[in-house]
């Protein structure tokens, strides 16, 4: 179990990252647009980077939702390989069986 901090805060960033997409893609045309000025370019990654940092995607963590580990995670589930070898050991899985040959 990850300690619920750091899980806490992941939430945290995951939410900020949804309050301010919208004006942080925003900034990032126009200042990516070669069309404009270079001056209004700066203003806008001036802006950009006046945001919060946590408010950028890349600083959210993939992790299991039932453990909160933070690697060895399958997006398709959003868990664990651990916490998904045991659920679909015991079956919770729709359609996932355990491999032998």
């Amino acid at each position: 179990m990850a300690k619920k901090s750091l899980v806490e805060r992941n939430k945290k960033r995951m939410r900020m990252v949804k309050q301010f997409s919208l004006r942080r893609s925003s900034l990032k045309e126009v200042a990516c647009d070669e069309h404009r000025s270079p001056e209004e370019r700066f203003a806008a990654r001036m802006k950009l980077a006046e945001l919060p940092r946590n408010s950028s995607a890349t600083r959210v963590r993939l992790r299991c939702t039932l453990t909160g580990r933070p690697r060895g995670n399958y997006r398709k589930f959003g868990l664990s390989r651990i916490a998904l070898r045991d659920l679909a050991s015991s079956g919770q899985i729709p359609g996932m069986v355990k491999s032998s040959w």
